[in-house]
């Protein structure tokens, strides 16, 4: 389960900054997740629910933005939704899409007191 590996690396990265802002208490945090990240979001749920345990986040409420695919086909240059890197282009069928948004795993803000 790598998820926790990940939210374990996200607290690190929220107590490094609330502590530069002399925070004592986290309030919020907002991660967005894409969908081609690798992530499975119920896992990465229960790992920051565990993760923020002990913690200046322990009572944070933890927000999840998903991030929906988007792929452009390389050949026909179309647009479409991805919700695999391996998919084909739904208008001419090629394999070879680049991935325009959905591998996004970053945290987006933190609230802190």
């Amino acid at each position: 389960m790598h998820e926790f590996s990940i939210a374990l690396s996200i607290v690190e990265i929220v107590d490094q900054y609330a502590g530069k802002a002399g925070a004592t208490k986290v309030n919020e945090i907002e991660i967005e997740v894409g969908e081609l990240s690798g992530v499975v979001l119920d896992a990465m749920e229960f790992a920051m629910e565990s993760a923020i345990k002990g913690t200046i986040s322990e009572d944070a409420k933890v927000i999840f933005h998903y991030i929906k695919g988007k792929g452009r086909c390389q050949d026909c240059n179309m647009e479409f939704d991805l919700q695999n890197v391996f998919d084909p282009c739904p208008f001419c069928g090629a394999f070879n899409p680049e991935v325009k948004q959905g591998k996004e795993l970053r945290v987006k803000a933190i609230n802190v007191d």
